[in-house]
């Protein structure tokens, strides 16, 4: 493994490319942002919600996707702020969490009409489990319904304008073409989407799954989007997107965050609705060699609030440790939710953990400490931190 020169991100990172400086593209990404009119995008982002505006108050002007995390509550705080009348639409996570709970009826008290879409529980816990077996994530049908169950909406309520929030391959690295894209379609879905080659239409007469059980993870047709004139936004093209101004922003109207960090994270207010998420994140670490905490540790320090050291430390203190809890609910009570016990979780671990990253013993087998945590053969601090001329970490903050 090799770590980004600016970052602590590595480059076992799907869709992440290291220049000749040996820097990511994600930092790159983010150095763009002192070059951006802002000023002129906020005019922009202004003339297109004029253009969608219900004129006569017979239909909402805009649809704000939201699981009433902070992001979302934030996206629907601006969009109220600029005059919009949304219609605010979750797609229910797989397994709600009690501060999930209570922050999306926040959320709804903010003064919005709401949907709120819960799709089977009996077809969602097969589908969490296959997945989980099958491509080693068990969001997988919560990552899919996101994206769809909101433009199901725009195209059954006739809403064309749906208003997301972060372009993540903007954030987090990724193509040029897909961080540069500012409207989100079915092309970024099937590319970007966490489907993770599998699709949909695979699932159908797997453990008795038919056609019409998956509806809700079917992306509309192309001819009802263009019928609707369906388009999304990412508010983060038009504002500049922090997670912890958002987190802020969001707490001044009652969102509620958790009172220590969250597991296997370095912050308290994010990823705190679900409480399958630490299992998601823990693959992500099993699979690539980096977790959770590491994303947001490169967040902050690509926004000069950390030093690449203490970057480093964060991360090697919290990222990748075993999922015992989560939220603190014991992982096998989430497990139960989907019928699975600890040991049989375990071996599906073991069967996705990339060996080329983490320490085995002669036989090839796995070697952990006595909580179960894996032995990574390289992390950043393991590779000397070369000086990038004209670096800008610590040099320039958020707009």
């Amino acid at each position: 493994m090799k770590y980004c020169n600016n970052c602590v991100m590595p480059d076992t990172k799907p869709d992440l490319y290291f220049d000749a400086e040996g820097v990511c593209s994600a930092c790159r990404s983010f150095q763009q942002r002192k070059v951006v009119d802002w000023t002129a995008r906020r005019a922009e982002l202004d003339q297109i919600l004029d253009r969608y505006r219900n004129q006569n108050g017979t239909n909402w002007d805009c649809i704000v996707p939201v699981s009433g995390g902070k992001d979302s509550t934030y996206q629907v705080i601006r969009m109220l702020q600029l005059g919009m009348n949304p219609l605010c639409v979750t797609s229910t996570t797989c397994h709600l969490s009690d501060i999930g709970r209570k922050n999306i009826e926040n959320l709804k008290s903010l003064g919005v009409d709401y949907i709120e879409f819960s799709t089977n529980p009996l077809i969602r816990k097969k589908l969490n489990r296959f997945a989980l077996e099958q491509v080693g994530d068990i969001s997988w049908p919560e990552h899919v319904s996101i994206f769809t169950i909101p433009v199901r909406a725009a195209v059954q309520f006739n809403v064309p304008l749906i208003i997301w929030g972060e372009n993540a391959q903007n954030e987090y690295g990724g193509p040029a073409q897909a961080r540069d894209n500012h409207v989100l379609d079915r092309r970024w879905l099937e590319e970007f989407g966490g489907l993770l080659g599998l699709r949909v239409s695979d699932l159908i007469g797997i453990h008795d799954i038919q056609a019409k059980h998956l509806i809700p993870y079917t992306y509309p047709t192309d001819a009802e989007l263009a019928r609707g004139g369906v388009t999304g936004l990412y508010l983060g093209y038009f504002i500049p997107w922090d997670g912890y101004s958002n987190a802020l922003i969001a707490q001044g109207f009652g969102f509620t965050t958790k009172t220590t960090i969250v597991e296997g994270s370095v912050v308290n207010y994010e990823n705190l609705d679900n409480y399958q998420t630490g299992i998601h994140d823990y693959f992500k670490y099993l699979k690539f060699g980096f977790g959770r905490a590491t994303d947001i540790a490169c967040v902050h320090l690509r926004r000069g609030r950390l030093t690449r050291q203490d970057a480093i430390e964060l991360v090697t203190r919290h990222d990748g440790k075993f999922p015992w809890t989560y939220l603190d609910k014991p992982v096998d009570q989430i497990l139960a939710n989907i019928d699975m016990t600890v040991e049989q979780f375990i071996k599906i671990c073991d069967r996705f953990t990339n060996k080329k990253i983490f320490a085995t013993d002669a036989k090839g087998n796995l070697i952990k400490d006595a909580q179960g945590n894996l032995t990574k053969l390289l992390h950043p601090s393991a590779q000397p931190i070369v000086p990038v001329k004209g670096s800008y970490v610590g040099a320039y903050s958020e707009l």
